[in-house]
């Protein structure tokens, strides 16, 4: 490590000498914006100056500054796809800024009214961002995102080329891109990494956030190295809303309804103003309230060694559930925008998403088989009775994001910096479980002719409450929370007429915890039906009607008990193996620089090259629990530990143009995938009853993965892009979770014992390819696939297999019809089966199975102001649905039905 840090000290010693030579050349700076006729950005355009030789493009705001302009007198070019040319004469002054700003005008050729100002719009501002972009990356604006029913950023990214997502509760959340699973990739708002409210990763809930909320969505396939390296699938970063070049205000209502459960209901308000109080102060605020009723139908399997089902029968144990949820989104960002002069501006952003999650779980559980009997648990799961909880188990999710920055141009040199706070929490207060059991009730049989939908048939009288007898009730307090502190800078200075120095550094600083306890009570509550209770079976129950719930404990009476922890009368124990060993704090702090420079050969050819350096330090403490000694949080061990280590990771992206239409990239990249906090923790889980041992892992090497990619893009008129590309990935150090069912703990063996490790090598080869065209004047066709293929080495005595999350088969499809009033689009997405979790032996592998997801959504433009839609989602009924083995044995069926909503949108 001292070894990488002298060799970057040397470089930036050499860079600051450098550019002290180069700042006393005689030149000017020229920027300035670029905007469409309709007062809107245009990102991606090209910007020439000549006879300087400058070059470059916009940015995601339609910015755009060039340095090192030689003084005298120059001609800027302004080029955009779809739109006309446009050139303006300035006099560049040596050591000052010429301001200068654009509007251009459709082709009328190329592009009608109805392109620019609806979903085809959206596809011109993408392309022209995405064929500019050096690095390989796909590009989706607020205008494309808005003509999918997509509630949430999730459901968006869905749609691009190489990703695919899991799903909860019907929602997108984590996100899958070429073949890599969510821990492999990046999420950042603005450029910077988002915290994880959940409690042992670092994945981003993707569902926390509303499209409405965010402006363009970069999906960045290869890195450069000014980006955070912690992405090897890739990185998604999220851009709000800023800068606005006038008054703009919107709002959207909309409302529907969710079939699976009578009474479901959407309801969705998004606010929008911005506006420039004077020349130098801007603001953009934003604001989305979401509000679902609604549920989902779940049967869940677990099956034995089918070796074994001679003696053990073939499955183990059988859930029957039932979830009544309801979701509320709150979302609010307020971005200001202040240019002190024509070279200085400093800008404030921020934004606070609040998602609260109410579930009851009604859950009929059929395990301990034996000799033609088996006993059924009913569980219902739910929350105190109180104006937050409403008798259910509330998710109390929140994230927020506050960063201070400026831009500043000193001559040829220009500064850019950053300070950023965010914070990530999720909640779980008053958390309540109340069982009731029977014991051997008689099955006539297991029908497993149709394994996808296996079933114990029962005795006629199963369901007589007066026959469950209490259990226990349970409740848990629950509370994980995730800071981030950073602080950044980079610097830009020209070499030449086209070339630049890019440099900089930036500092990390996360803290993570988990704090959960929970608590059981002995009260003698009697039979179930002593207690209220009702049939918490659903007509049209949608994994089948042979599926039956049966009797339960009512929510209300759950929410109604007094449950007052350890002080409690009812007290009668600490739950130690549902939170003893998943407490911890960690705290990480990343220190980065990086050095890179883009230069121009020629005509066509561009390149961007650098190494980045990233130094990450980890401590961490957390708990030994041992069932057979720990009783209370206070007879844990604490165990704690550090961990250091850094990673000198090159990079180069080269783009080639053979002419206007033609776009050849070609990248090689380094990046890391750190371990979770949580897998680094030495704790130690032990549960003899169960059998089952757990084990942290501060050994924990993080995964480096060489990363080549090909991609070859042809844009064809305005809204016409055919591509294709090629990608491998060669990664060290990759992590899996072992297990294994014959651990000798305390000198027994027959454990079931699991922790994460380092798997020596894995790769992974793909290809791609996109297309996106005009049909005829009004219709519009798009689409894209991709194929991945993993391996990886020999796994603990296992052959050959696949990474977790990796997807062999991924596409999308879409129709669109627009005309100036109305439009409607048809469109699907489909992902095949991948390992979810690597098992024991192969018959224990659960694999997360494919899916094809259908939508229609249709809009009629009253005039140019108020608008009206309509969209329909989950039109096939997808079920989320997980297999153990083989594709026939069912573990986890759940569907949710489909999902409309009726709207508009009005637009000042």
């Amino acid at each position: 490590m001292a070894k990488q840090f002298k060799t970057m000290k040397k470089l930036f010693s050499s860079i600051f000498i450098f550019t002290g030579l180069v700042l006393s050349a005689q030149t000017g700076v020229v920027k300035g914006r670029v905007l469409d006729n309709n007062n809107f950005p245009l990102p991606g355009a090209t910007i020439s100056i000549s006879p300087s030789g400058k070059s470059g493009v916009t940015d995601f705001n339609g910015f755009f500054a060039l340095s090192a302009v030689t003084k005298g007198s120059q001609e800027v070019l302004v080029r955009y796809i779809g739109f006309e040319s446009a050139t303006q004469k300035i006099e560049v002054v040596e050591g000052q800024t010429a301001v200068l700003d654009f509007v251009l005008s459709p082709a009328v050729s190329e592009l009608d009214e109805v392109v620019v100002s609806g979903y085809q719009g959206g596809i011109v501002k993408a392309l022209n961002k995405q064929r500019n972009d050096i690095n390989v990356t796909n590009v989706v604006s607020a205008d494309q995102a808005g003509k999918y029913p997509d509630d949430n950023i999730g459901d968006a990214i869905k749609r691009v080329s190489g990703i695919s997502v899991q799903n909860d509760q019907g929602e997108a959340r984590d996100i899958i891109m070429r073949g890599f699973g969510p821990s492999l990739n990046s999420v950042t708002l603005n450029g910077d990494r988002i915290p994880s409210a959940e409690g042992d990763n670092r994945k981003v809930q993707l569902d926390l956030i509303p499209t409405n909320m965010i402006q363009s969505i970069e999906v960045n396939k290869s890195l450069t190295p000014d980006m955070e390296a912690d992405a090897i699938g890739g990185s998604v970063n999220l851009v709000t809303r800023s800068n606005p070049p006038g008054f703009r205000a919107s709002a959207t209502v909309s409302g529907g309804t969710n079939p699976i459960r009578d009474g479901g209901y959407n309801a969705n308000i998004a606010l929008l103003v911005a506006d420039k109080f004077n020349d130098k102060l801007s603001y953009t605020l934003s604001s989305t309230l979401q509000s679902r009723d609604y549920g989902s139908d779940n049967v869940e399997f677990e099956w034995n060694n089918p070796a074994d089902w001679t003696t053990d029968g073939a499955i183990k144990e059988m859930d029957i559930r039932r979830y009544d949820v309801k979701r509320t989104r709150r979302s609010v960002s307020l971005n200001l925008d202040y240019q002190l002069n024509d070279n200085n501006s400093l800008y404030f952003k921020s934004i606070y998403n609040h998602r609260d999650d109410w579930e009851n779980r009604f859950r009929l559980r059929l395990d301990d088989v034996a000799n033609g009997t088996l006993r059924l648990r009913k569980q219902t799961k739910g929350g105190i009775g109180n104006d937050d909880n409403k008798n259910r188990r509330l998710e109390d999710q929140r994230t927020q994001k506050y960063s201070l920055g400026g831009s500043h141009l000193m001559g040829k040199l220009s500064l850019d910096w950053k300070a950023s706070t965010s914070k990530a929490a999720e909640k779980r207060p008053d958390e309540r479980y109340i069982r009731f059991d029977r014991k051997d009730v008689t099955f006539s049989s297991l029908n497993i002719s149709n394994p996808e939908r296996p079933l114990f048939v029962l005795q006629s009288d199963w369901d007589d409450p007066a026959e469950f007898k209490y259990k226990k009730t349970e409740d848990a307090q629950k509370q994980t929370e995730e800071k981030n502190n950073s602080l950044k800078f980079d610097i830009k200075v020209p070499f030449s007429e086209n070339g630049e120095f890019k440099f900089g550094g930036k500092f990390n600083e996360k803290i993570k915890m988990r704090d959960d306890v929970w608590h059981e009570y002995d009260d003698d509550l009697g039979m179930l039906s002593d207690v209220a209770n009702f049939v918490a079976t659903v007509n049209g129950y949608e994994p089948g009607d042979q599926y039956q719930l049966g009797t339960f404990a009512t929510a209300e009476y759950l929410g109604s008990l007094t449950l007052e922890g350890a002080g409690d009368p009812q007290f009668d124990s600490y739950v130690m193996d549902e939170f003893a060993g998943g407490n911890y704090n960690a705290d990480e702090t990343i220190k980065a620089g990086y050095v890179m420079f883009t230069n121009r050969i020629g005509a066509k050819t561009k390149v961007v090259a650098g190494v980045r350096l990233e130094a990450t330090e980890v401590d961490y403490v957390g708990y030994e629990y041992d069932e057979t000694s720990d009783s209370t949080p206070a007879d844990l061990e604490t165990v704690s530990g550090s961990k250091s280590y850094s990673n000198l990771l090159p990079s180069i992206n080269a783009q080639y143009n053979h002419n206007d239409n033609l776009v050849f990239n070609l990248a090689y990249s380094q990046s890391i995938a750190r371990p979770d906090y949580y897998d680094l923790v030495p704790y130690k889980y032990a549960v003899s009853e169960d059998k089952e041992v757990a084990f942290g892992n501060p050994d924990l090497e993080a995964s480096v993965s060489n990363n080549f990619d090909l991609m070859v893009e042809n844009y064809i008129g305005s809204t016409g892009l055919l591509s294709g590309g090629l990608f491998f990935k060669s990664i060290n150090n990759w992590l899996y979770t072992f297990t294994t069912n014959d651990f000798i703990y305390n000198g027994e063996s027959g454990y079931n014992f699991s922790q994460l490790r380092n798997g020596k090598s894995a790769s992974v080869f793909g290809a791609e390819i996109a297309f996106q065209t005009k049909l005829f004047k009004n219709l519009a066709l798009a689409g894209n696939y991709t194929f991945t293929d993993s391996t990886t080495d020999n796994v603990e005595g296992r052959d050959d297999v696949p990474l977790a999350g990796a997807v062999e088969n991924m596409y999308n499809l879409s129709l669109a019809y627009e005309t100036s009033k109305f439009f409607v689009r048809a469109s699907m997405n489909h992902a095949g089966a991948s390992l979810d979790e690597l098992g024991g032996e192969s018959w224990e592998d659960r694999y997360y199975d494919e899916q094809t997801f259908v939508d229609l959504n249709a809009t009629y433009n009253l005039n140019d102001k108020v608008r009206f839609f309509v969209e329909a989602k989950n039109l096939t009924n997808q079920p989320l649905r997980y297999y153990q083995g083989l594709r026939e044995r069912t573990m986890q069926l759940e569907y949710y039905n489909i999902s409309w909503n009726l709207g508009v949108k009005i637009d000042l």
